[in-house]
């Protein structure tokens, strides 16, 4: 949509805006996502389309690949768009087949001299075909003066972008644009760390929010008074970092990209298991994530990873396969001698025998009173436990993406394994294995789980479940207290530890937070 300033392109879309947005809107007339003045930032842009589309995206190439798994019809909407380089996310977006993109664009710029040779439809007002002269100008003059007026609006207030208290209370959106502006400074780390978290940055929320979504990727070659101050804004959120490492750490080093996390068992205990690319498993300090050791993995990259009572790691990889190490497990008791006499398969060799024999897309594993159990979901929605308790129900509409099993007390002598399963469908579902599932969820949103993790803590059975929009929630079983976070980027892995440690790992990023408890937070089926 162009023309010449005045020549009325603001006031038809927004009429055409707010009749696709109400309500009762037919589908093929709907409106998904408007993004004002989407010529002011490019990453501003892109976050904001992205967190109407219930997605996380740090930039316009992750905003298309996000947009392309979804095939459903989608209308954006970009109201006055006038530079080159937003013109290219149009013309980016515009490759997706299922997207319908209407642009705002004043006759003559940069963006409308690059869209109008793309081929694409273009509605120009300035043209005496598409309007009523006469009926124009008596809409011109019934606008109030306000609207009519072309008086530039004022200059936005200045924001001192090397301070973390006003950085965190000034608007996100005037924020982003000065530090995509200002790219000769990085004002001690805050800059980096503002466009790392992005998105969740952009939400409305209280200062003490965001200075916790600053903390969670802030690095350690940041101003250290930085860090200080941020802490201060964020005593009144919801959680308490602990502790960050984030790309380019030195003390200790960033441990690297996050496929998978897994807290530690047996020989284990008290550390912090991580997957990343390449298919190297890391043993981590839960103190600070500096590293215990490593475990070559050698085989097709892992997706999923759950650790035994005894130390052996179960690794699902990308075909479905799950391989299981031993180098850091417990070794049988006995001599030499007789373990070479005795040389039938263990009865955990025979667990893990039928643990391999599935083909999964989850992975989870908890103790038990004999061998433990062993939980695999799959592409089909059902859950399969095998070991002290065995037996399998279908608990999802499509791909089982997440598992974890814990052991919970039924009396003083003896405990229930509880499945907790996150799937495609946006549910989490508890299952107590040789029982059956709870009827209703545990909580449900419309995006997919992307993963989750449970422990028994000192106030009880608590749950941390990671989503596809990018927010983390921690829920606390027995007195319904509720936490959200949104550290910034996708989240990749998340696991909970039994002192209510929630670590979250990331592609540039890994953090380890506590929720303070005495808050209770929103619904997350409303969030």
């Amino acid at each position: 949509m162009s023309g010449s300033e005045g020549s009325g392109k603001s006031g038809l879309l927004a009429w055409l805006v707010h009749h696709g947005s109400q309500r009762e809107t037919a589908a093929e007339r709907a409106v998904h996502a408007v993004t004002p003045g989407a010529g002011r930032s490019l990453r501003g842009t892109v976050w904001s389309l992205a967190e109407q589309l219930g997605v996380v995206a740090r930039d316009p190439e992750d905003l298309v690949a996000m947009l392309s798994r979804d095939q459903r019809r989608t209308v954006i909407v970009l109201p006055d768009l006038h530079e080159g380089e937003s013109a290219q996310l149009v013309l980016d977006l515009a490759r997706l087949p299922h997207l319908r993109i209407i642009v705002e664009s004043r006759s003559g710029s940069l963006a409308h001299r690059r869209l109008a040779l793309s081929g694409c439809a273009e509605l120009d007002l300035d043209l005496e075909v598409w309007r009523d002269q006469a009926r124009f100008e008596q809409w011109q003059t019934s606008l109030p003066e306000a609207e009519g007026s072309t008086v530039p609006r004022g200059a936005d207030p200045v924001v001192d972008l090397s301070d973390p208290v006003a950085v965190c209370a000034a608007d996100p959106w005037q924020v982003t644009a000065a530090y995509e502006g200002d790219s000769d400074s990085d004002h001690g780390g805050l800059r980096a760390a503002w466009l790392r978290a992005g998105q969740s940055l952009c939400r409305e929320q209280s200062s003490a929010s965001r200075a916790v979504s600053l903390l969670c990727v802030l690095g350690d070659s940041a101003d250290p008074r930085l860090a200080p101050a941020l802490a201060q804004v964020a005593a009144e959120a919801d959680w308490s970092v602990e502790w960050s490492r984030v790309r380019g750490d030195m003390a200790p080093p960033w441990p690297g990209a996050v496929t998978s996390l897994a807290r530690g068992a047996g020989p284990l205990a008290g550390r912090l298991l991580m997957t990343g690319p390449g298919g190297l498993v890391k043993a981590l300090s839960v103190a600070d994530a500096s590293s215990c050791g490593r475990l070559p993995h050698g085989r097709r990259e892992p997706v999923d990873m759950t650790v035994m009572a005894d130390g052996t790691v179960l690794l699902l990889d990308e075909s479905g396969h799950v391989h299981a190490e031993s180098s850091w497990a417990v070794r049988p008791a006995g001599s030499g001698i007789a373990r070479l006499l005795d040389d039938g398969p263990t009865d955990v060799q025979r667990l893990l025998s039928a643990v391999q024999e599935c083909a999964g897309t989850a992975l989870a594993s908890a103790a038990g009173p004999d061998l433990g159990i062993v939980a695999v979901g799959d592409s089909t929605g059902t859950v399969r436990t095998i070991g002290d308790v065995a037996g399998s129900e279908p608990l999802h509409r499509g791909p089982v993406t997440a598992l974890a099993v814990l052991s919970v007390p039924a009396d003083s002598e003896a405990s229930m394994p509880v499945v907790y399963s996150g799937g495609a469908d946006g549910v989490v579902r508890a299952w107590g294995a040789g029982h059956a599932p709870m009827s209703a969820p545990v909580v449900q949103r419309s995006c997919p789980v992307v993963c989750l993790d449970a422990a028994l803590t000192a106030s009880g059975p608590s749950l941390v479940v990671a989503w596809d929009d990018g927010v983390v929630q921690w829920i606390q079983w027995e007195t319904g207290t509720q936490q959200t976070l949104r550290p910034g980027p996708p989240v990749r892995a998340v696991a909970l530890d039994r002192d209510g440690r929630v670590f979250i790992g990331m592609d540039e990023a890994l953090t380890c937070l506590i929720p303070r408890q005495a808050s209770t937070g929103s619904d997350p089926s409303t969030v």
